[in-house]
């Protein structure tokens, strides 16, 4: 910081005279007028260039002294009559200064205009901060004239600052420095000097100058830190420098106008850059419809044949409740990172209670080495469910006794029966039989593939002699479909349940004659009925139709099944946060693009690990509508380990979000509305509702006594102005369940807006479609199937696997 230095008064008039002549008066003002020395002093920063021009009296004093030193005859043309005079005059012009004298008491000549020469000045201006020193330049010019005896033609003009340099400064100050003035008068004696024209030093002048303000123009880049008024920008408005306070230090505001743009140019960046990838995720009404004919296609191949895309696995459940049903039954349930246990009380009359328990799956036992090591951890669980919720019946279970009165021997009492929700597809022969046909979610436990999972958790279950039959193999999404139809309002029975959560999925009541393809094992086929289990995470494997991105590829590639589940991929929960992961890494790779700028991420940020980012992120970011995006921008910090992100980093991460949720939202309309037109639930015209006729045509129709079509033309009219009155035997009800359909804002709204851009559906048809949240459709659906497979039971069924255990006994003994 450059310290500004205090002024002294001093001021210009003629030297007072004792005998001088005019001459005489002339030639001496000609000298204190003319600089010899211009103490320049730029102060720059980024906006204004403040100048101090000093008129400088030590070369003044010099000029006085050594011109009364000098032989009078050749410069005043005096006499050595003269001589005598000129001394006294110098004795009292510049006397020695005797202990600490003022410098008017010095020189009395200066005494005749105290005041320091000044000029006008600008208004006063707001105080700025105080100078950057890496910004501030001192140059001193200092010009010393040659010693001459030759007497100049003319007289010099006394000098005036330029105009330009004015213009640019609020004051001269004029500083005299008593003891170099003194200094100088003590030196002048022995030396005698001759000074450049005054034309020259102006000419120093400017072209030092002209350097500052080059250096500063092109090369100074530091913001000034200021408090200042907003207003307008102008491209002429100019701001002058601030006044130089006595004994403060050098600070100046900028001379133009520093307010911040509407835009940065690297927000302008991010925001088209958060557009353009928002635009490769969205689906076009063409393409919907052209997903929608792949979609019914697979599922028609499905039906017809095995080894498709789409599975449409039998399940052997042929009826769904109607909410009459009773009885205790337990539930496991294993669809993804967690493990949980159920026991369902059913009241009969659509209402249930329910007790239930939770645990995380450990990330080692998802890829362990063996079924074993999964199974068992689930049979444990089973155990500790009863001891605590269940005390009687497993304390009943372990006094187990003989019951001699059957010829079979013994046998158990307080046997539960389970429904094993298992969410992964299966091949399935019968109610409580299938076999693993691959791994999804995370899970890769390879000697599993191809084993019947409901003998695998009976087998650990009977290690623990648990009280508990695994009665039904069932499917999430077939779960869902059993508990909407068990709790759902009206006359009407569920089409579909389906699963947008951690998966996705949809099971749904097929007609039994449409399935073609062989099933194994035994089902009732009184009802003409089977519920399907679709697999239609699988849809669209070989990429005909689906959409696809740079970040869904990076993404396959990174899975642990790449090539599989890719509808999946793009809709369920766990995978939608990953892929908005991988398209904010992918951006901060891009240089062009400040995103999360001015601050390091850890490495071991969640952001930078995979499958670090939940898709929760998704749902905070369509849910905050706050100006400064405030809690998304703390969600971010927590869930992405961006400490400091900024509204507009917050604004790029919410309009990607909503673009990815919106694609799996539409993806999701598209499955719900095949499974609706291939199996035929809509009436033919009820998706193709004609335009209604205008008042006047229909006032001609009565005219011309048309009444029945004037009639129903006046009843389309009306629905389609009013809204569509649906009678209760056309709804068609479908159960959801899932975090994105309960959790993420609007989400079946814009399912919704799929179905009505679905050609076969339509805005008429899609009133008449109820979707409803089938409410913990993998416990009490699960429960439910058990009910029905028990139902289905033979007398004595439960004993056939003791009756194996005797027979392979008496083998071995005979």
């Amino acid at each position: 910081m450059t310290e500004c230095s205090k002024t002294s008064s001093a001021g210009g008039g003629a030297f007072p005279h004792r005998g001088w002549n005019a001459a005489q008066n002339r030639t001496a003002q000609q000298y204190r007028n003319r600089l010899s020395t211009i103490s320049l002093v730029a102060i720059s920063n980024q906006n204004s260039v403040k100048f101090n021009i000093g008129l400088a009296y030590r070369q003044i004093s010099q000029t006085v002294q050594s011109r009364l030193q000098t032989r009078r005859g050749s410069f005043y043309g005096r006499t050595k009559n003269n001589l005598a005079e000129d001394s006294a005059d110098k004795a009292e012009l510049l006397p020695k200064p005797q202990g600490s004298g003022t410098l008017h008491s010095h020189f009395p000549w200066l005494s005749e205009d105290p005041s320091p020469l000044r000029l006008p000045s600008f208004p006063p201006q707001p105080a700025a901060p105080p100078c950057p020193p890496t910004l501030a330049w001192h140059l001193h010019i200092t010009t010393t004239s040659s010693s001459s005896t030759k007497r100049r033609a003319a007289s010099p003009k006394p000098f005036s600052p330029p105009p330009a340099i004015i213009s640019g400064t609020s004051s001269f100050p004029v500083t005299i420095d008593e003891d170099n003035l003194y200094k100088a008068h003590k030196v002048s004696s022995q030396n005698t000097h001759t000074y450049p024209p005054i034309s020259l030093v102006h000419l120093f002048s400017f072209a030092f100058l002209a350097i500052v303000l080059i250096v500063q123009f092109f090369f100074a880049d530091t913001p000034s830190i200021r408090s200042r008024t907003v207003k307008r920008y102008s491209p002429t408005s100019f701001s002058p420098p601030a006044h130089i306070v006595e004994g403060g230090t050098c600070e100046s505001p900028p001379p133009f106008p520093t307010e911040p743009p509407i835009s940065r140019p690297h927000t302008m960046a991010l925001a088209a850059e958060a557009k353009r990838i928002a635009a490769d995720f969205e689906i076009s009404d063409a393409d919907l419809n052209k997903i929608n004919l792949e979609f019914v296609q697979q599922m028609k191949e499905g039906l017809a044949k095995n080894a498709t895309n789409m599975s449409q696995i039998p399940t052997f459940v042929t009826a769904v409740p109607n909410g009459t049903e009773k009885g205790l039954y337990l539930a496991v349930d294993l669809g993804g990172t967690n493990f949980r246990v159920c026991s369902i009380n059913l009241h009969g009359d659509t209402t249930f209670d329910i007790v239930q328990t939770k645990v995380a799956i450990p990330k080692e036992l998802m890829v362990a080495k063996t079924a074993k090591e999964l199974f068992s951890f689930l049979a444990k669980q089973i155990e500790l469910f009863l001891r605590e919720h269940h005390e009687d019946h497993f304390n009943a279970h372990i006094r187990r006794r003989q019951t001699i009165s059957t010829p079979e021997g013994y046998r158990d009492e307080h046997i539960f029966r389970l429904g094993f929700t298992f969410s992964f597809p299966v091949h399935q022969i019968g109610i409580n039989r299938g076999t693993l046909m691959r791994w999804t979610k995370g899970f890769d436990i390879a000697d599993a593939v191809g084993q019947d999972v409901c003998k695998l958790l009976q087998d650990e279950i009977d290690i623990l002699k648990l009280p508990v039959r695994v009665a039904a193999l069932v499917n999430d999404t077939v779960g869902t479909l059993m508990a909407r139809s068990y709790t759902s309002p009206g006359k009407t029975s569920t089409l579909l349940g389906a699963i947008f959560g951690t998966g996705t999925n949809g099971a749904y009541v097929e007609r039994l004659d449409k399935i073609t393809k062989p099933m194994d094992g035994d089902f009732d086929n009184s009802t003409g009925d089977m519920v399907v289990n679709t697999e239609w995470g699988s849809f669209d494997n070989s990429m005909k139709v689906l959409p696809s991105t740079i970040y869904d590829q990076i993404l396959d590639q990174d899975s642990v099944n790449p090539g599989i589940q890719m509808f999946e991929k793009r809709v369920s929960g766990m995978f939608l946060g990953e892929i908005l992961r991988i398209v904010l890494v992918q951006t901060l790779k891009n240089p062009a693009i400040s995103l999360f700028s001015g601050f390091e991420i850890a490495s071991t940020a969640p952001l930078h690990a995979q499958w670090g980012v939940d898709s929760s992120i998704l749902s905070e970011a369509e849910a905050d509508s706050s100006a400064d995006l405030s809690k998304l921008r703390e969600y971010i910090k927590t869930s992405l380990g961006v400490s400091a992100a900024t509204v507009e980093d917050a604004l790029a991460v919410k309009d990607i979000a909503h673009a990815i949720a919106i694609r799996a939202a539409r993806l999701s309309g598209i499955a719900i509305g095949a499974i609706i037109l291939e199996t035929g639930r809509l009436n033919p015209g009820a998706s193709a509702v004609p335009a209604p006729k205008s008042t006047a045509s229909i006032v001609e129709d009565v005219k011309s006594l048309n009444l029945a079509e004037a009639a129903s033309a006046t009843v389309s009219k009306l629905a389609n102005t009013a809204g569509l009155a649906v009678n209760e035997d056309e709804i068609v009800d479908v159960g959801v369940d899932g975090s994105l359909v309960e959790f993420y804002p609007k989400f079946e709204e814009h399912m919704r807006e799929a179905l009505r851009n679905l050609d076969g559906i339509g805005a008429a048809g899609e009133r008449r479609i109820r979707i409803g949240i089938a409410k913990d459709g993998s416990g009490v659906g699960a429960a439910l199937i058990a009910l029905v497979a028990a139902k289905m039971e033979k007398p004595l069924d439960y004993l056939k696997p003791l009756k194996g255990k005797l027979d392979e006994i008496k083998s071995g003994i005979s």
